[in-house]
């Protein structure tokens, strides 16, 4: 691996989905609140697809990711929780590339 991909892929940051998970926060397409029908259905039918990645370690679903790669994540953290962490690392992000 080049040195220029080893800096890309160490600058990446990491959206924290609870419970020591993380995904890659430049994939994100949305976050979604787990209490619609509509949203369950996504979650079956990535479920049937194996597209599913469950991150919340058996308790109760409460928001889900959706990633550019079409895998749904599933996290037992509030959407708007995980909403305002995304935000604080795009801010975090915007403002270290306005240094450089």
């Amino acid at each position: 691996m080049n040195k220029l991909k080893k800096c890309v892929l160490m600058e990446q940051s990491l959206l924290n989905v609870g419970h020591r998970n993380t995904v890659a926060a430049d994939r994100v397409i949305a976050i979604l609140a787990y209490n619609s029908a509509p949203v369950k259905r996504l979650k079956d039918d990535a479920k049937d697809d194996k597209r599913l990645i469950d991150a919340t370690f058996g308790r109760k679903t409460r928001s889900i990711i959706i990633m550019d790669s079409n895998h749904v994540v599933l996290s037992a953290i509030q959407e708007e929780t995980v909403a305002q962490r995304y935000a604080t690392l795009m801010e975090a992000q915007h403002k270290k590339k306005g240094e450089e």
